[in-house]
């Protein structure tokens, strides 16, 4: 895809609120908020959260700059096509494997910016010193950007409180070759068959999702099977179900990933400082 294509689909982004580094700079975190939020809104809080009574999740990592983008301004269906910060737009998630199509569009822009933004902080800092992360939207934005990453490996990825869009059709894909569980004809037979035996069931997966969202990539997939990913979900969350928040762990888990999936008690649709512990523990394992 040429440059100015690039340039065209990621300039409806406002510049990211960035955080410095507490020390010398060294690590990077990039973190998504949810669908209707903003970085200034989202990002300041979540860095003062105390994780005891002496750390905040700031604090623990000094050597880290938080780089925090803002999403792109999209209507929303379900709010009457209101006018609102999202990743990208979606149905009612009590239904979220119906009108997938209204994902496609805003799931491609928003992973070719996320990616911008890897390259940049790997450039910067290498990739075994960069994390990606998420809430709510943000985290189903981070885990489709995960997916279809074909750049090195960063030391981690997040997500809290969300959700996997295409998942339905992702395991379909991963447990039977197909999407509804197609067969090909018997045109295709042979075709299909020999393709089988060059790609694995979770690489078929990724790449239907790849052509399904129009992304080239330009280096070489299933990169996402080699960072390590923590997933954490509120229990009492009313706004994405803990179901949905299952179902994201055990795809990305069929798919190959080595997900961490950890649950809440009396959490609802939020981070809490149990949350961020696990988290602080966690990432610092995967950053050294």
């Amino acid at each position: 895809m040429a440059e100015s294509a690039r340039a065209s689909r990621t300039a409806a982004y406002p510049e990211p609120l960035i955080i410095p580094s507490l020390e010398q700079h060294k690590q990077t975190f990039i973190i998504l908020h949810g669908r209707g939020s903003s970085a200034s809104i989202f990002g300041p809080p979540l860095l003062e959260t105390h994780i005891s009574d002496s750390e905040t999740f700031r604090s623990s990592f000094p050597n880290a700059q938080f780089v925090f983008p803002t999403a792109s301004k999209r209507r929303a269906q379900i709010y009457h096509r209101s006018v609102i910060n999202q990743w990208f737009d979606n149905w009612h998630l009590q239904q979220p494997d119906d009108r997938v199509e209204l994902q496609i569009p805003g799931l491609r822009e928003t992973s070719a910016y996320i990616h911008s933004l890897l390259q940049t902080a790997i450039d910067h800092v290498g990739a075994e010193n960069v994390v990606l992360g998420g809430l709510s939207q943000g985290c189903a934005a981070t885990l489709l950007s995960l997916l279809t990453w074909s750049g090195e490996p960063i030391a981690a990825a997040f997500g809290m409180c969300g959700w996997l869009p295409f998942r339905l059709q992702l395991e379909e894909v991963a447990s039977s070759g197909g999407p509804g569980g197609e067969v090909p004809d018997d045109d295709d037979s042979f075709a299909a068959s020999e393709e089988a035996e060059i790609q694995d069931a979770p690489t078929q997966a990724v790449d239907f999702l790849c052509e399904e969202l129009e992304i080239e990539r330009k280096g070489p997939s299933m990169m996402f099977q080699r960072i390590p990913v923590f997933l954490g979900h509120g229990v009492e969350d009313e706004k994405v179900s803990l179901k949905l928040g299952r179902e994201a762990a055990r795809c990305i888990k069929l798919l190959g990933a080595n997900v961490e999936w950890r649950e809440y008690e009396r959490l609802g649709h939020w981070y809490s400082a149990p949350m961020l512990l696990d988290l602080v523990r966690t990432l610092g394992k995967c950053l050294g």
